[in-house]
């Protein structure tokens, strides 16, 4: 017996193509723009994302049937805020620089409106595992998008990845000549993702043309 229903798989597979929370529904795109300068502050956001998700949906399923309708949307703060204070912490311990980097769009993961809408869409109406699956998949979507904008924005803005040189070393002068990669400043400034992201959302859809709105 197969581990995974097909409806249980499309919870995870929809949110990585066509139902994308960066590329198809818009959502979640201030960090996108703002953390993704370096690769590795990408990753890292993005697993957290992924935490915070996977987990706080679970929480919102088993809380479903005993949250008054009223305070369910602080209800769902609460919970949030606490698994992004547990990521924040440990960011702290264990990589501290890494989190100075990563600033204050840790802490508003709280409010990344991915997770919200989650958590209201369909973790208030589904069982825990459903509910799993689904943030495990929406935050996997989200957290490609960042990746991907993440290696070329450091990749073509300082030549390297990780921190680590791939283009050459940097540039260095030798009598009349530069030898190196040179930095593209413009790669590493909030407009550059921007249009990383743009350009991501042609490729999608020009591949499905069923993505592409009517006029």
């Amino acid at each position: 017996m197969a581990l995974l229903s097909k409806k249980d798989t499309n919870l995870i597979l929809d949110p990585l193509a066509d139902n994308n929370p960066i590329t198809i529904q818009v959502l979640g795109i201030c960090s996108a723009l703002a953390i993704t300068a370096e690769l590795q502050a990408s990753v890292v956001m993005a697993i957290s994302v992924i935490f915070v998700m996977g987990v706080g949906n679970v929480v919102i399923s088993l809380l479903r049937n005993v949250i008054p309708s009223k305070i369910r949307i602080i209800v769902q703060l609460v919970v949030v805020a606490t698994l992004v204070i547990m990521v924040d912490q440990v960011l702290k311990a264990f990589a501290y620089e890494l989190s100075k980097t990563l600033g204050a769009f840790v802490g508003l993961i709280i409010t990344n409106c991915i997770i919200m809408g989650r958590f209201e869409a369909f973790a208030l109406g589904n069982g825990p595992w459903r509910s799993f699956l689904d943030g495990i998949g929406n935050a996997l979507g989200y957290g490609v998008i960042l990746v991907i904008v993440g290696f070329f924005r450091e990749l073509l803005g300082t030549g390297t990845l990780f921190g680590i040189p791939v283009l050459g070393d940097p540039i260095a002068k030798t009598g009349l000549y530069s030898i190196g990669y040179e930095n593209n400043g413009f790669m590493i400034i909030p407009p550059a993702a921007l249009i990383v992201v743009g350009i991501l959302i042609w490729i999608q859809r020009s591949r499905n043309k069923a993505l592409i709105e009517e006029a």
